[in-house]
Protein backbone atom coordinates (compact mmCIF):
# COMPACT_ATOMS: atom_id res chain seq x y z
CA UNK A 1 0.00 0.00 0.00
CA UNK A 2 2.82 2.72 0.38
CA UNK A 3 4.17 2.03 -2.63
CA UNK A 4 0.96 2.72 -3.77
CA UNK A 5 0.35 6.31 -2.22
CA UNK A 6 4.11 7.15 -2.17
CA UNK A 7 5.83 5.81 -5.20
CA UNK A 8 8.66 8.80 -6.02
CA UNK A 9 9.22 8.70 -2.09
CA UNK A 10 9.80 5.16 -1.76
CA UNK A 11 12.46 5.08 -4.69
CA UNK A 12 14.50 7.02 -2.51
CA UNK A 13 14.35 5.14 0.79
CA UNK A 14 14.90 1.79 2.50
CA UNK A 15 12.05 1.05 4.24
CA UNK A 16 12.65 -1.24 6.76
CA UNK A 17 9.77 -2.80 9.55
CA UNK A 18 9.49 -4.65 12.91
CA UNK A 19 7.45 -5.92 15.48
CA UNK A 20 8.08 -5.60 18.61
CA UNK A 21 5.06 -7.75 20.13
CA UNK A 22 6.65 -10.90 18.29
CA UNK A 23 9.29 -10.52 21.21
CA UNK A 24 7.43 -9.42 24.11
CA UNK A 25 3.54 -10.10 23.81
CA UNK A 26 0.78 -7.52 23.50
CA UNK A 27 1.77 -5.20 26.02
CA UNK A 28 -2.19 -4.02 26.26
CA UNK A 29 -2.41 -0.45 27.88
CA UNK A 30 1.84 -0.25 28.07
CA UNK A 31 1.88 -0.95 24.29
CA UNK A 32 1.90 2.47 22.62
CA UNK A 33 4.92 3.30 25.43
CA UNK A 34 6.82 0.05 24.80
CA UNK A 35 6.91 0.78 21.01
CA UNK A 36 8.18 4.66 21.18
CA UNK A 37 10.79 3.02 23.44
CA UNK A 38 11.99 0.77 20.82
CA UNK A 39 11.56 3.37 18.09
CA UNK A 40 14.03 5.83 20.45
CA UNK A 41 16.52 3.27 21.26
CA UNK A 42 16.40 1.89 16.91
CA UNK A 43 17.47 6.16 16.35
CA UNK A 44 20.13 6.18 19.37
CA UNK A 45 22.07 2.58 18.55
CA UNK A 46 20.93 2.03 15.28
CA UNK A 47 20.05 -1.51 16.03
CA UNK A 48 16.73 -2.93 14.59
CA UNK A 49 14.73 -5.77 17.13
CA UNK A 50 14.26 -7.90 14.92
CA UNK A 51 10.64 -9.94 13.95
CA UNK A 52 11.04 -13.51 15.91
CA UNK A 53 8.90 -16.62 14.64
CA UNK A 54 8.81 -15.55 10.64
CA UNK A 55 9.49 -18.09 8.73
CA UNK A 56 7.15 -17.90 5.59
CA UNK A 57 8.27 -14.61 4.00
CA UNK A 58 6.36 -13.51 0.77
CA UNK A 59 8.56 -12.82 -2.43
CA UNK A 60 6.41 -10.09 -3.47
CA UNK A 61 6.78 -8.13 -0.42
CA UNK A 62 9.52 -5.67 -0.98
CA UNK A 63 9.77 -4.07 2.59
CA UNK A 64 12.67 -5.42 4.65
CA UNK A 65 10.97 -7.12 8.28
CA UNK A 66 14.18 -7.76 9.47
CA UNK A 67 13.42 -11.40 10.19
CA UNK A 68 14.69 -13.20 13.49
CA UNK A 69 17.45 -11.78 13.94
CA UNK A 70 18.38 -7.87 14.76
CA UNK A 71 20.34 -5.97 12.16
CA UNK A 72 22.23 -2.23 12.34
CA UNK A 73 21.04 0.14 10.29
CA UNK A 74 21.33 3.81 10.44
CA UNK A 75 17.29 5.10 11.33
CA UNK A 76 16.29 8.65 10.45
CA UNK A 77 12.95 8.55 11.29
CA UNK A 78 11.14 5.99 13.25
CA UNK A 79 6.82 5.62 13.03
CA UNK A 80 5.13 3.46 15.78
CA UNK A 81 1.27 3.00 14.97
CA UNK A 82 -0.79 1.84 17.49
CA UNK A 83 -4.53 0.59 17.35
CA UNK A 84 -6.10 -0.05 20.80
CA UNK A 85 -9.06 -1.57 21.51
CA UNK A 86 -12.41 0.59 21.10
CA UNK A 87 -10.51 2.27 18.07
CA UNK A 88 -8.29 4.27 20.28
CA UNK A 89 -5.43 4.78 17.33
CA UNK A 90 -2.41 6.77 17.39
CA UNK A 91 0.45 7.37 15.21
CA UNK A 92 3.75 9.14 16.27
CA UNK A 93 7.07 9.65 14.47
CA UNK A 94 10.14 10.16 15.93
CA UNK A 95 13.59 11.21 14.72
CA UNK A 96 17.20 12.29 15.96
CA UNK A 97 17.36 15.85 17.54
CA UNK A 98 19.90 17.83 15.34
CA UNK A 99 20.48 21.34 16.60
Amino acid sequence: MIYLLFPDLVKKCVLLKTLLRSMIGHGLGAAGGLEAIACIKAITTGWLHPTINQDNLEPEVDIDTVPNVKKQHEVNVAISNSFGFGGHNSVVAFAPYKP
